[in-house]
C-alpha cells in the first residue's frame, strides 16, 4: 500500500479539489507547474501526467497545447479528473507496475511531470522502480521534472527520500540531471526542504 493510501484509504478526490478550488477562488497562483513544463517543451509536445491526481496540472497543460495522458493509483482522484475533463485520457494504474509501452502512442514521452509529492507518498521501497519506469516512458532527450518536500514542513508525512537517494535512482535509469528549483516558479535551489529537480534521458 502506499504512503497516499495509508493518509487518505483512497477516498479524498473531492475533498482535494474542493481544497484547491477554495485556494483559487482566493486569487492563488494555481499553475506553477504547468508554466514550468511549458518552459521545458514546446506546445504541441507529448507529457506523462504521473500521479496526475484530479487533474490540475494536465487539464491546463492540455488548455496550453499539449498531448497529456494522466496516470494515477486513487480512483477518488481520478473519478474528479474524469468529471472535469471527460475527453481526456485518465489512466488507474500503480506507477511502481506501470506500462507505459501499453499506451497509445507507447513510451515516447518529451516530458513526465509528477507533481504533487508524488515520490514521498509512494509506498516505501518502490522509489527506484517507479523512477525507473518514468524513465522508460521517456523519447531519447525526453525530461523528467518531479517536485516534492524533504521535510516534514512540506509534507504530510515522515520525509523518506533525500535528494541524494532521488539523483542516484535517476542515474541508475539512465536520467542526466540537468537543474534543480526551489519552487516551480524557477526560483534557485539553495538548499531547503523543497525541490524541483529536472533530469534528461540520453539522447540514444
Amino acid at each position: 500500500m502506499s504512503r497516499w493510501e495509508e493518509l487518505t484509504g483512497g477516498t479524498s478526490g473531492e475533498d482535494y479539489a474542493a481544497r484547491f478550488a477554495a485556494l483559487a477562488g482566493s486569487g492563488r497562483d494555481m499553475h506553477g507547474e504547468a508554466r514550468l513544463c511549458a518552459t521545458l517543451v514546446p506546445a504541441g509536445a507529448r507529457v506523462l501526467d504521473a500521479g496526475c491526481g484530479t487533474g490540475r496540472v494536465m487539464i491546463r497543460l492540455t488548455e496550453l497545447g499539449y498531448d497529456c495522458v494522466g496516470v494515477d493509483l486513487d480512483a477518488s482522484m481520478l473519478a474528479v479528473a474524469r468529471k472535469q475533463a471527460p475527453h481526456l485520457p485518465w489512466i488507474q494504474a500503480d506507477l511502481a507496475t506501470f506500462d507505459p509501452a501499453g499506451l497509445h502512442g507507447g513510451a515516447d514521452f518529451d516530458l513526465v511531470v509528477a507533481a504533487g509529492n508524488i515520490f514521498p507518498l509512494l509506498a516505501t521501497g518502490t522509489e527506484a522502480a517507479v523512477v525507473s519506469r518514468l524513465a522508460r516512458s521517456l523519447r531519447p532527450g525526453g525530461l523528467m521534472v518531479a517536485g516534492f518536500g524533504l521535510d516534514e514542513a512540506h509534507l504530510p508525512v515522515s520525509p523518506t527520500l533525500t535528494l541524494p537517494e532521488y539523483d542516484d535512482h535517476c542515474a541508475a535509469a539512465g536520467l542526466i540531471f540537468v537543474d534543480r528549483f526551489a519552487t516551480w516558479d524557477a526560483h534557485p535551489y539553495e538548499g531547503g526542504g523543497y525541490a524541483v529537480s529536472v533530469h534528461r534521458a540520453h539522447r540514444g
